[in-house]
């Protein structure tokens, strides 16, 4: 199983948000881009990037510092947050970005979707945040009218491989991961399924490995030191053919 740590970015800063309230904000770093450095020296492979000011604002502010990111770290980057267009896309893309990340889009704008999928295929993920059981949107501002399973269904449909899953309820709390939810997921799509949020031990990641999971994202449990990224990583024990699998097989380059 992959592990992605992560960065979430506010005005250039690695900053956390308690379940995604940005109200309730915390600044890890004022240089994200050493961060990511950390997490190479730590023997990451991948990174997991969100562009929190993006998010609500379907804009790329960010963007500088996730390019640089990517460059200057030299490991495989997803970002999500706000990408809404093509032309957010292929920004993304073109400026050494692995894997970007659709969340209110893939809501909202199927077409849209469907667009990015056939023109770029597994350099497209849809990352899928819960919110009382539904998917949300904008940021987790609001809450669509389609439950996981049935989000999850639809992606499939769609040709989406990637789905990045997010129990916003669990996010930032240290509670632990929504183990439950993940093996259900697993076990009705044939999808690669990404858990992201309340990922606090080692334990969790035994637990996700052993659904069958594709990766782990682990974010404040990093930041505050309750979960040693050697260890993780160690303990997920990624393979060769797991990071491999990370370089684009379809799409347009």
């Amino acid at each position: 199983m992959l592990i992605f740590p992560a960065i979430d970015i506010y005005e250039g800063k690695a900053v956390r948000l308690y379940q995604g309230d940005y109200q309730e904000m915390t600044v890890y770093s004022e240089n994200p881009v050493s961060v990511a450095e950390d997490f190479k020296k730590a023997g990451a492979s991948c990174i997991h990037l969100v562009d929190l000011e993006g998010a609500k604002s379907g804009t790329t502010p960010n963007l500088p510092v996730i390019a640089a990111i990517a460059e200057k770290s030299g490991l495989f980057t997803e970002v999500g947050g706000g990408i809404r267009s093509m032309e957010t896309v292929q920004k993304y893309l073109n400026a050494g970005i692995g894997r970007v990340i659709l969340g209110t889009a893939a809501v909202t704008d199927p077409g849209f979707l469907k667009e990015a999928v056939t023109a770029y295929a597994d350099r497209i993920a849809v990352g899928i945040d819960l919110k009382d059981g539904y998917a949300a949107i904008r940021g987790w501002t609001e809450k669509s009218a389609y439950t996981a399973m049935e989000f999850a269904g639809k992606m499939r449909d769609i040709g989406v491989k990637t789905l990045i899953v997010t129990d916003i309820s669990r996010d930032g709390a240290m509670r632990g991961t929504n183990t439950g939810l993940y093996e259900e997921l697993k076990a009705r799509f044939d999808l690669q399924i990404i858990a992201s949020g309340g990922v606090s031990d080692l334990q969790d990641i035994r637990k996700l490995k052993a659904a069958g999971l594709s990766g782990a994202i682990i974010g404040k449990a990093y930041y505050t030191g309750a979960l040693d990224l050697k260890e993780a990583l160690k303990e997920a024990g990624e393979t060769a053919e797991e990071r491999e699998s990370l370089l684009p097989s379809g799409g347009d380059s």
